[in-house]
């Protein structure tokens, strides 16, 4: 079976269709638990049935690569299903940051009375600024949004209200004190550390890929921390929710759904860190690693567009 000419081809299992129904139960869960403000129970049983599925999946794999059964055409495709795997994750992100870039350059501009510059003219429209009187008089396009529109035409009786504070840049007096730089340094030094430890397998260094590893394991779970303090913060002194208007929504849509993809990206590498402390992977056998390496950069990436886009740049 592992000859050039074969192709390993695994047994039939259950766990696609368990995986599929733990996917349906987490978003499930999730979405009820914020929307509706319910027990998050639902969602925690999704989440279980992802970690088992999980670990059993990838310790099927393991076992197949440990028995010698991956020969080189199905790590290729290993390989393609990663890389997919990764651009389908970009665009889902790519999907977050036009949400963003539409509400703050289109939609925010025409609540506040502004028309939408046309294609060959800029002359305002007449229907955007009878929005603003009509509708909302006095509202005026900011990011981010600190008072909403409801809140204008509403008063004290708006449902949805502006936050007290925003995350931006503080200004350089506050700057060491600002989580999401720290969040930045945290994040961009763990990618060096796992390319650190790439390079240390490459040379069949162990100890020095343990070490590394282990680092940059460490670096995603003080991450983590740190994204929870800074929620702990916007929530507590700055008013910043999911129900403080766009800002608070495309806000935590962004960072939110980053830090699960984080959360998943450190556990790969934990996984990868334990089995090295086994003695897996070689100078010419490691796509394992490899591949939560490539995951973990990727990662690391968004973050920097996040850092622009929703917090330097707002």
């Amino acid at each position: 079976m592992s000859t050039e000419s074969s192709y390993y081809v695994p047994e039939q299992s259950k766990l696609p269709i368990i995986t599929a129904t733990g996917m349906g139960i987490l978003a499930f869960g999730a979405a009820s638990w914020v929307i509706e403000g319910g027990s998050p129970t639902i969602f925690l049983i999704g989440l279980l049935i992802m970690v088992l599925v999980m670990y059993k999946w990838w310790s099927i794999v393991i076992d197949e690569n440990m028995r010698g059964l991956a020969n080189d055409q199905l790590k290729k495709s290993y390989v393609l299903g990663m890389l997919w795997f990764i651009f389908s994750e970009l665009m889902f992100f790519v999907a977050f940051f036009g949400a963003l870039f539409y509400v703050r350059v289109f939609a925010n501009s025409w609540l506040g009375g502004e028309a939408a510059v046309g294609l060959f003219d800029d002359t305002p429209t007449d229907a955007a600024a009878a929005n603003n009187q009509i509708l909302w008089p006095g509202y005026q396009a900011e990011w981010p949004v600190m008072v909403t529109p409801d809140q204008m035409a509403n008063g004290e009786d708006a449902q949805f209200k502006g936050p007290e504070q925003n995350m931006n840049f503080p200004g350089w007096s506050s700057l060491l004190s600002w989580l999401p730089l720290w969040n930045t340094v945290v994040l961009m030094t763990s990618s060096v550390t796992v390319h650190i430890a790439h390079t240390a397998l490459k040379n069949d260094n162990r100890k020095k890929f343990n070490t590394w590893l282990g680092i940059t394991v460490a670096l995603g779970i003080f991450f983590l921390f740190l994204q929870a303090e800074e929620y702990i913060h916007a929530y507590q002194h700055m008013g910043l929710t999911l129900e403080t208007g766009i800002y608070g929504t495309t806000f935590f849509l962004l960072t939110g759904f980053h830090g699960a993809h984080v959360t998943l990206g450190t556990c790969m590498l934990l996984v990868q860190w334990l089995r090295g402390l086994k003695g897996h992977f070689s100078h010419d056998d490691q796509f394992g690693f490899e591949a939560a390496s490539w995951y973990w950069h990727f990662v690391d990436v968004v973050w920097v567009g996040l850092f622009l886009f929703v917090y330097v740049l707002a």
